[in-house]
């Protein structure tokens, strides 16, 4: 006689790794971002509120995430049309290079880009001994934006190229029998099929990007101000140690991909009634 399980006894071991790495630190940072010296609080938030030096953590976080997600996203959906265009060999050849370059970030990628565009950067003293340029600020707004973008373009294509291979070949053909150009065939056909997509991926690059840590600590330490280096300091710094002013950051940087995701849904609604019209 076999012994039949419920299917939900399977689901419990993944269930108690996902409570205990993934629900039970976020209930703790809940809690403590409220906590103020003991006591329950809004403190901590206002604080954040009104430090000059967090809202500008959090003003260069959003603006090197969605700048590096908006490139990445683009490059990544030229790169899958042009993918669906060429051979199956190229094709395969170009994906698993993609799979192993999206395991690429953190220190290694730092170190890669400061030993090739670093102030002693390979390229950087080949391009000034051409005369081509004075000099390359990798160290700043730019530079991270640059260093942000190459690790989100083949996260970007590993999400994207499912969507472009449903894409059909008859739609297009279809498309143009009618009479539709290429132009019409994308804003009629493909963009409002790819859109699903297209937003996802994009708050997939945007979390991605958010979280960041390894790379932009290896490249500038602490002397550039993000959030996830701010969070960093406040719970393993040198100087000050605020662990539950970092559970406040920390939730501040939550609430911000929760809106970020709360948006794409409604994009996603308002789209399909739209398309439903």
């Amino acid at each position: 006689m076999t012994l039949r399980l419920p299917a939900w006894l399977w689901l419990l071991p993944f269930a108690i790794v996902f409570c205990a790495f993934q629900l039970a630190p976020m209930v703790w940072v809940a809690i403590s971002a409220f906590n103020v010296n003991g006591d329950w609080g809004l403190g901590h938030f206002q604080e954040i509120a009104q430090s000059a030096f967090f809202r500008q953590a959090i003003w260069k976080s959003l603006t090197i995430s969605l700048v590096s997600s908006a490139m990445g996203l683009i490059i990544a959906t030229v790169t899958c049309h042009a993918l669906m265009r060429s051979g199956p060999r190229l094709r395969r050849a170009m994906i698993a290079f993609t799979n192993m370059t999206s395991n690429f970030a953190g220190v290694p990628l730092a170190f890669a880009f400061i030993i090739l565009l670093g102030a002693n950067g390979v390229l950087t003293l080949a391009l000034q001994q051409l005369g081509i340029i004075e000099d390359v600020r990798l160290y700043s707004t730019g530079g991270l934006i640059v260093i942000y973008t190459w690790f989100q373009i083949p996260l970007g294509i590993l999400l994207l190229f499912p969507a472009f291979s449903g894409l059909k070949a008859e739609w297009r053909d279809a498309a143009h029998l009618l009479g539709a150009g290429r132009i019409a065939y994308w804003q009629r056909i493909g963009l409002p099929v790819l859109w699903p997509a297209l937003a996802g991926t994009f708050t997939v690059l945007f979390a991605n990007a958010m979280g960041a840590y390894a790379t932009v600590y290896a490249l500038v330490n602490t002397s550039y101000n993000l959030m996830t280096i701010r969070i960093a300091n406040l719970v393993a710094g040198d100087l000050f140690l605020e662990p539950n002013l970092a559970s406040a950051l920390a939730l501040v940087l939550v609430v911000l991909l929760v809106l970020v995701t709360l948006v794409q849904q409604w994009l996603l609604r308002r789209s399909a009634q739209h398309g439903s019209r």
